[in-house]
């Protein structure tokens, strides 16, 4: 459902029902320079923070574009059936104690009383438009005026409160809680944030997504517009995911799946709200999908090579430099400078302007953009006016180069929020601190997502039955993935006469398990099957020829996940698949090209790719299995879960020599 979001979150009046929380949400108003009407309502106060009453909504003057309501649950469903009625433009629901609390169809009563207005929450701070100071906001914010900003959007208000206090000179435009969002959800309030020209970027607090679907279309139409999204998301410890019977089930962890729909989406995430800040401030000067090829300048070798060593962690690589920049920095520098990326230019030139400003447009002029490690002195004990040269030059080689030039302290407290809030307005991001300004730039590197994709629609968790490995390797037969041949059988005596067919070495299995080596209940290299003794617990055997000329073993699991649809896990297999942890993940659709771009995002790449004279693995056919099960999850709606552990990969070709897959009832 679509709503217009115009009038709550661009209010020309607001209303205003409480008491305490009220009078804040009155003063914050006062104190922003709200230019419209306030309107308090109170059966019988005459004012509330210097502003009139009204003792009854009827009585306003008219139907108010927003209102922030800070009564209890229960009156809160009244009011805002109320100004459904009227026509008000929108409200904010402060009150808690609604689902999260017990209080089932509380809620559902609330949407219900909205109807066509939109509402934010309930259990939700509000809102805060810094560009036209309105507040539906009843605490303390660190924010200012603005005339053009980013929008921060979080599940969580004391998150963004906090987001409020930065010093670190991002300009905010507008701050939203979504609460419960019990009708007003996360990609439609986005949207709507971001429709306004003067919001620049959005940054986002997530604990879940409602609507994946419809977030990945808001993140497209996003890059359209030249406005890019970075987010922290949150519940990815153990204890937020559900057990499974499969390797996949805890693989698939961890955030690996929300982690693959950002990047899928080309949402920038971030892992700490200092790296989130840093890249909001990236994305409101340069826009997204900053380059990769980045240089590094400092006057100092212990800078240069710490930024090196935090590089590599972060994901970074700095790029030798030119034959030509090399000559002509040489030429500056003179021959006691070693000429590198990065670059320890020393203090020869220091005060110099003319010649540092050569130094950084020659060397910036060769990459994408660049790092300029640069701490002023404390201005309240020491002069910081030996540092403008540099900071001047680093400013001209960005005017100079049109690429993003980054003056970055080694610690927050070295740039202080006024020089920082300056350089914003003159199109230069200072950042703050070498690890979160190498994790911000990272993110802002974030690729732009598939034009057009869209994962699945998801499906509520259902009861499931796991199919036994026969039956389920004849489903990836069907499928056109590679099984070894076999035979099965209710009995041991029976197998071995139906195994006459097969060539040795054998595998003996039983059917009925999980995991087979953890039951004792699959033994390999037989000759014959005569004389085996009986498994525990097997519900039949299944006997198969044994695959021979493997270069490597690949686990491929995917599953249906209730937020994403269904996900793909592609990683290094056998029984040591969790131990190693190898793996990445997507969210479907996934093309073939795309699946063997992801196996490539693994650390033990190099051993399918024939590592150190070994023969290289057929990814290609790993590809294609993954891509023909990702076809058979998305239109066969009963699986659940499938997962090949191994998959055997060769030279030419790939088998699956173990499967499980789980159908629902």
């Amino acid at each position: 459902m679509s709503r217009d979001l115009t009038r709550l979150l661009r209010p020309r009046s607001i209303a205003v029902l409480g008491s305490g929380w009220a009078q804040n949400v009155v003063e914050q108003c006062e104190r922003m320079g709200y230019p419209g009407q306030v309107w308090p309502v109170h059966p019988i106060r005459d004012q509330i923070g210097g502003a009139r009453c009204y003792p009854s909504l009827a009585s306003l003057p008219s139907a108010p574009d927003a209102t922030f309501i800070g009564v209890n649950r229960h009156a809160t469903v009244e009011v805002v059936a109320e100004l459904s009625r009227m026509g008000a433009g929108g409200a904010t629901c402060f009150a808690a104690g609604w689902e999260e609390a017990g209080e089932a169809g509380l809620q559902a009563d609330l949407v219900r009383a909205a109807g066509q207005m939109p509402i934010l929450g309930p259990n939700c701070y509000g809102l805060i438009n810094y560009l036209d100071g309105a507040l539906l906001w009843p605490d303390q914010h660190g924010g200012v005026r603005v005339g053009r900003g980013v929008a921060l959007i979080s599940q969580s208000s004391n998150i963004v409160i906090n987001l409020t206090m930065q010093r670190r000179g991002l300009p905010v435009a507008y701050v939203a809680c979504l609460g419960n969002a019990a009708q007003v959800g996360l990609a439609e309030l986005a949207a709507a944030l971001l429709a306004d020209d003067r919001v620049t970027a959005l940054g986002l607090y997530v604990e879940g997504f409602d609507d994946a679907p419809a977030f990945a279309a808001l993140a497209e139409a996003a890059r359209a517009a030249g406005k890019g999204i970075a987010c922290v998301k949150t519940g990815k410890t153990e204890a937020s995911r559900s057990a499974a019977a499969s390797h996949t089930a805890s693989l698939t962890g961890g955030g690996a799946a929300s982690s693959a729909f950002l990047r899928q989406c080309g949402v920038a995430e971030v892992v700490s709200l200092s790296e989130l800040v840093e890249t909001l401030k990236i994305l409101h000067v340069h826009g997204p999908e900053l380059g990769t090829r980045l240089c590094s300048l400092s006057c100092s070798g212990g800078e240069a090579g710490l930024v090196s060593d935090l590089a590599e962690p972060a994901g970074i690589v700095f790029p030798p430099v030119s034959d030509a920049q090399r000559q002509r920095l040489g030429e500056i520098l003179g021959p006691l400078v070693a000429i590198a990326n990065p670059l320890d230019y020393h203090t020869f030139i220091w005060g110099d302007g003319p010649r540092t400003t050569d130094v950084f447009t020659t060397m910036l002029a060769g990459y994408d953009a660049g790092i300029f490690l640069i701490d002023p002195p404390r201005a309240d004990r020491c002069d910081p006016a030996s540092y403008q040269p540099a900071l001047d030059a680093i400013e001209a080689a960005q005017a100079a180069t049109g690429r993003p030039a980054f003056p970055v302290a080694s610690m927050p407290e070295n740039l202080d929020e006024a020089r920082a809030i300056a350089m914003i307005g003159r199109g230069v991001v200072p950042l703050m601190g070498i690890e979160t300004a190498l994790g911000a730039i990272r993110a802002a590197q974030t690729p732009a997502g598939t034009v057009g994709w869209r994962p699945v629609l998801s499906v509520p968790p259902q009861s499931t039955r796991m199919m036994d490995e026969d039956d389920a390797k004849a489903l990836l037969r069907q499928a056109g993935v590679d099984v070894p041949r076999g035979v099965r059988s209710e009995t041991l005596s029976d197998l071995a006469v139906r195994a006459s067919c097969l060539t040795a070495p054998l595998a003996l299995k039983g059917l009925g398990f999980a995991h087979k080596t953890e039951a004792g209940a699959v033994r390999l290299g037989l000759s014959t099957l005569d004389g085996q003794d009986e498994i525990t617990g097997a519900s039949g055997y299944l006997a198969e020829e044994m695959v021979s000329g493997g270069v490597a073993e690949v686990l491929l699991g995917l599953r249906r996940d209730p937020v994403y649809g269904v996900t793909l896990t592609l990683g290094m297999g056998g029984i040591t698949a969790e131990v190693l942890a190898d793996t990445v993940t997507l969210v479907l659709p996934a093309t073939e090209a795309e699946i063997g771009t992801a196996l490539r995002r693994l650390r033990l790449w190099p051993l399918l790719d024939g590592y150190r004279g070994r023969p290289g693995a057929d990814t290609g056919a790993v590809a294609q299995a993954a891509a023909r099960l990702g076809a058979l999850m998305l239109t066969d709606p009963s699986l659940e879960e499938i997962e090949i552990n191994p998959l055997i990969v060769k030279v030419e070709g790939a088998v699956a020599v173990d499967a499980l897959i789980r159908r629902n009832n």
